[in-house]
């Protein structure tokens, strides 16, 4: 099953798909965006021409467990992809994708890839995204209800 995960935010969405499997998630890309219209309409086309059958959206709850302004913005922004493509929107927790992708590259830095300041960033949301996907193909993240 062709799985999307997106790790939305106000300027920036990464995205990462899984295999056609299920098995390995992978960075796509980071769209930078000036509003969620746009944003919906940018990944209404890669749902399309992927064949994604399952979209996965990281909910950045506080680490109390509870929800803020922000997880209340994603679960919005996700009601609306779901209503726009037909695909139901399954949460999960992202709580520390993001300082993961970071050690990510960090480490890949240090194997000899070369990283500018620039490209580290074009890349964070799009590795972090993969990492909440691939914890759910392997059932580490459960689903959240909103």
């Amino acid at each position: 099953m062709r799985t999307l995960a997106i790790d939305f935010g106000k300027r920036r969405v990464g995205l990462a798909m899984s295999d056609a499997g299920g098995k390995l998630a992978t960075p796509r890309e980071v769209l930078q965006i000036t509003s969620t219209p746009q944003a919906i309409d940018q990944i209404a086309k890669v749902i399309v021409a992927e064949a994604v059958q399952r979209i996965i959206l990281g909910l950045p709850l506080n680490m109390d467990g509870t929800q803020g302004g922000a997880a209340k913005e994603v679960a919005e922004f996700g009601r609306l992809l779901a209503s726009r493509t037909g695909i139901k929107v399954i949460f999960v927790d992202e709580r520390l994708s993001t300082f993961q992708a970071e050690q990510n590259l960090l480490d890949a830095r240090r194997q000899g890839q070369k990283l500018t300041r620039k490209s580290k960033k074009l890349r964070l949301d799009a590795v972090a995204a993969a990492h909440f996907l691939q914890d759910f193909l392997d059932g580490k993240l459960q689903a959240i209800e909103q």
